[in-house]
C-alpha cells in the first residue's frame, strides 16, 4: 500500500484506475477511511484516474497530536496532489472533505477544475456542538458514541440494513486523537467569504435525512458559487455514497460529462 511522507506525516493513499485518465480526487468524511468510496467506485468509468487518501489522524495515515487546523488538512491534500503530479482534477469531498475541497479550490485552482461538495457546508455546526463532541470522545470513547452518530449518518432505510454494522465498526475503530483533531478543524472553519469568491463548476449533493448537514445548509453553500447547482438523493442521510452508490455515481458521471471532464 502506498504511503507518502508529506508535511511531516506519512499519508496513506491509493492511486488507481487509468494513470492517463481524467483525475478524480475523493476526500473522506470525519471518522471514515478511504474505504468510504468503495461502494461508488465500482459504478464509475474504468477510464478515470481515481485518487483517495486517509486524512490526517484517520485510517493508516499518521495520527499527530490534536488539535488540527483546516489549513493543515487542505495543505495535506495539496501536497499529495503535487507529489502525484495531479492537475485539473474533479475534487469530490464529503462532510469535512467538502470543506477541504472548498479550501483547496480557494488556494489552488490549478489543481481543481470542478468540484462536488457533498453533505457539507462553508460552516458546519457551532463551536459549542464541537466542544461537546470532543468531550464525549474524550470521556466515553468513540465506540460508545458510535451508535448515536449512526443515526446522524444514515437515513431510516439504511439503519435497518445489516451492512450498517460495517460502517459503525469503521467509526468505532477511528483513532480518537485524529477524530478530535479534525473536530477542532471543523469547529474553527468558516468558509462563507472565501467560498463566495469561487468561480468553477460546482455540484452540491444532499440527503433529505441528513441530520448533520441538512439540505438547506448544503444549498446555502452551493448558492455562494455562481452557476453551481444541487441535487437531492431521496431517502438518504449524511453518507449517500454508501446509501445510494448507484445514484451517487450517476450524478458524478453526469457532472463529469457536463463539465467536459470526460
Amino acid at each position: 500500500m502506498p504511503f507518502a511522507t508529506l508535511n511531516g506525516i506519512q499519508i496513506h493513499y491509493r492511486d488507481e484506475g487509468d494513470p492517463t485518465g481524467a483525475p478524480v480526487v475523493f476526500i473522506n468524511s470525519l471518522g471514515s477511511t478511504l474505504q468510504l468510496w468503495d461502494p461508488v467506485l465500482q459504478h464509475l468509468s474504468s477510464g478515470l484516474r481515481i485518487l483517495r487518501a486517509d486524512m490526517r489522524g484517520h485510517g493508516q495515515t499518521d495520527v499527530p497530536p490534536a488539535p488540527y487546523a483546516m489549513g493543515q488538512l487542505v495543505k495535506d491534500t495539496e501536497a499529495l496532489l503535487d507529489h502525484l503530479n495531479v492537475k485539473d482534477a474533479l475534487v469530490v469531498g464529503l462532510s469535512i472533505g467538502g470543506m477541504i475541497a472548498q479550501g483547496l479550490a480557494v488556494k489552488r485552482l490549478d489543481l481543481v477544475r470542478a468540484m462536488v461538495i457533498s453533505n457539507t457546508a462553508a460552516k458546519i455546526g457551532s463551536p459549542k456542538m464541537w466542544d461537546e463532541r470532543i468531550e464525549a470522545v474524550q470521556t466515553k470513547g468513540l465506540p460508545a458514541i458510535a451508535p448515536e452518530i449512526m443515526t446522524r449518518w444514515f437515513g431510516r432505510d439504511f439503519q435497518a440494513r445489516p451492512e450498517m454494522a460495517h460502517w459503525q465498526a469503521m467509526l468505532a475503530a477511528a483513532p480518537a486523537e485524529g477524530y478530535i483533531g479534525c473536530c477542532a478543524a471543523i469547529k474553527g472553519t468558516d468558509f462563507y467569504t472565501p467560498t463566495s469568491g469561487l468561480r468553477l463548476p460546482t455540484l452540491g449533493i444532499a440527503g433529505p435525512e441528513d441530520k448533520t448537514t441538512p439540505p438547506d445548509l448544503v444549498r446555502e453553500t452551493v448558492e455562494l458559487i455562481p452557476g453551481a447547482r444541487m441535487e437531492l438523493l431521496r431517502r438518504a442521510g449524511h453518507l449517500p455514497c454508501v446509501e445510494k452508490p448507484v445514484e451517487y455515481a450517476q450524478l458524478l458521471t453526469d457532472f463529469m460529462k457536463e463539465t467536459g471532464h470526460v
